[in-house]
């Protein structure tokens, strides 16, 4: 329908209601055409009807609910990552969050941008009802400038002196947080954070200020935080609740806490570290009822993944997954673990700090293995894991020599061995293995990585331009080029190999952020600030030529006509 059709059937339904005349609406469809106007703005703009009469139409013209004042809820729920400025600037305002769905009312429902916008800021799918602008403001006043927040009306009700930081005793600490309403504001901190599927709290001392961010898809966003007096109280609970020392302010604690919400069960891992503002604190929220991604879901392209299933069908070596935290890995090894375990009957063993994802034998026999529960540590664990007979093995994190002298050794005597790092791409990840050795000793352990090296897998997550987020990758498999390379310690012409090697299924970030932005899943904007070499993604308007069978993200040589491998975009 063109929008000269849209505003007539606007105008037939103010007729029908006997609002205006065919005529005036003819004068109006006049008007709007010479001024740029909606037909509804210049029938107002005319005094022909009124603002409400027109909402009312559009609402029924657009098949939606149209909200009089009253029906407009006091308060307005609130909804992460939407400030009353926000609400105020687009004369938006939500009415109801279900689920993963929140409900608006706008008095432009005609405009894509305001649902685009409200989606990719919550994450959360938008309906959308139509009221008007003065009673969607009035009752965004009426929310957030006579109504608290909850962890308002939890802090209104608290004592504002409670001493300077440091000077409170032991008893005084642990009174503190035993109070009713210290209890509720941390109970409503890990509440919201689990209802927002953040993986991470994070509760960090500023000298004015005490700062809460919630990590959600690998990014940390700021949320609402209670008064910097309050931050002995909040941490001495959090303490209590973790099992901690509360008195020990000086020295690095690590405890957990076990919460059940919603009939969902969450281990929280808290760690406290003493910084010149006062305690540090860093949660992650473990749902032991999470469900891990199949690797068909990960995002690998069609010619990926039979190349990768390939990797992970080898009976021996080790394959390496890393990326800054929150980037995934996780996900992407318990995927791993669980196509094993739907495709092959063997022995897995998994050695993690903490587990994330809960296995449940198939094909395969699982036992998962937790630091600090289980074994005192990963090098006890893997020093005693062979005499588990596992054909597979899981280790969370290599973090010094005994630990990556040990998982070498287990993956040259004929065992699959997984294995995750915190580096930005894949030639770092071997350099860092072997950084750790001095230097005596270095030669020992490039010559055991070259030898057990299958491939190595860098990965970042992306905002999606529509919802949520998707995993980017970079893929090095450990061909007779790496290995040598690997072998005579020149793992910075590794990218080189990868350039080149996209016919044995390599791929750079680089390449597959290309594809993405070319697919229009991901943004160039946010494509380059992933990248480590952000000028080699290319927009979505550049004239590209991508792989159509091969690797994810390959380019047409100069001179290469499409076929076989190619397709033009």
């Amino acid at each position: 329908m063109g929008i000269t059709g849209l505003f007539r059937r606007l105008g037939e339904i103010l007729v029908r209601e006997r609002l205006t005349t065919p005529d005036v609406v003819e004068q109006a469809l006049v008007r709007a055409r010479a001024t740029g106007e909606r037909v509804g703005e210049a029938l107002v703009s005319m005094g022909a009807v009124k603002d409400d009469d027109v909402l009312r139409a559009l609402a029924q013209q657009q098949n939606l609910p149209y909200l009089n004042r009253d029906e407009l809820p006091a308060p307005l729920p609130i909804v992460k990552n939407l400030s009353p400025k926000y609400l105020r600037q687009y004369a938006v305002c939500p009415v109801s969050v279900e689920g993963n769905v929140l409900t608006v009312a706008t008095a432009d429902p005609l405009n894509p941008i305001i649902v685009d916008d409200l989606a990719q800021s919550t994450g959360l799918v938008v309906k959308v009802c139509v009221s008007s602008a003065d009673a969607i403001v009035e009752a965004i006043d009426r929310t957030y400038d006579g109504v608290a927040t909850p962890l308002q009306r939890i802090v209104e009700g608290m004592e504002d002196d409670r001493g300077g930081e440091g000077d409170e005793d032991v008893n005084q600490l642990r009174d503190m947080a035993f109070e009713a309403p210290v209890v509720r504001l941390v109970n409503l901190l890990i509440e919201n954070a689990i209802t927002s599927e953040a993986s991470d709290i994070h509760i960090e001392p500023f000298e004015d200020t005490l700062r809460i961010r919630y990590r959600i898809d690998g990014v940390l966003f700021d949320q609402e935080s209670p008064p910097r007096r309050l931050q002995a109280a909040v941490t001495s609970r959090i303490k209590l609740m973790a099992e901690m020392n509360i008195a020990e302010r000086r020295l690095p604690q690590d405890g957990r806490i076990r919460v059940t919400l919603h009939n969902r069960r969450v281990d929280i891992r808290t760690s406290t570290i003493p910084t010149v503002h006062g305690e540090s604190i860093v949660m992650r929220l473990l749902d032991r009822q999470s469900v891990f991604l199949e690797l068909e879901k990960l995002g690998f392209s069609p010619a990926m993944l039979p190349r990768f299933e390939g990797l992970i069908k080898r009976p021996h070596g080790i394959v390496l997954v890393t990326g800054p935290t929150g980037s995934g890995k996780s996900t992407t090894l318990a995927a791993m673990l669980g196509w094993i375990n739907e495709n092959r009957a063997c022995h897995i063993v998994t050695i993690e700090d903490p587990i994330e994802y809960v296995h449940i034998h198939k094909m395969s026999a699982i036992n998962q293995r937790e630091v600090g529960d289980d074994t005192r540590s990963f090098e006890r664990a893997l020093r005693s894991v062979l005499r588990e007979d596992p054909d597979v093995l899981l280790v969370g994190e290599m973090r010094d020599q005994d630990s990556i002298q040990t998982t070498l050794t287990i993956a040259e005597t004929g065992h699959l061995v997984f294995a995750t790092l915190h580096t930005n791409d894949t030639a770092t990840a071997l350099d860092r293995l072997v950084d750790v050795f001095p230097t005596d000793r270095q030669e020992q352990i490039r010559v055991q990585l070259a030898s057990t090296l299958l491939g190595v897998i860098a990965q970042r997550l992306v905002p999606k331009v529509d919802n949520g987020m998707v995993a980017a990758f970079e893929v090095m498999f450990a061909n007779h080029a790496v290995r040598n390379l690997v072998r005579v310690g020149r793992t910075a012409q590794i990218r080189n190999v990868i350039l080149t090697g996209h016919r044995e299924g390599m791929q750079t970030l680089e390449m597959d952020l290309t594809r993405l932005v070319a697919q229009g899943v991901i943004s160039h904007e946010d494509a380059a600030s992933r990248a480590a070499v952000p000028r080699e993604v290319r927009p979505q308007s550049a004239n590209l030529a991508l792989v159509a069978n091969g690797p994810v993200g390959s380019f047409m040589p100069p001179g290469a006509s499409p076929g076989d491998h190619f397709q033009k975009e």
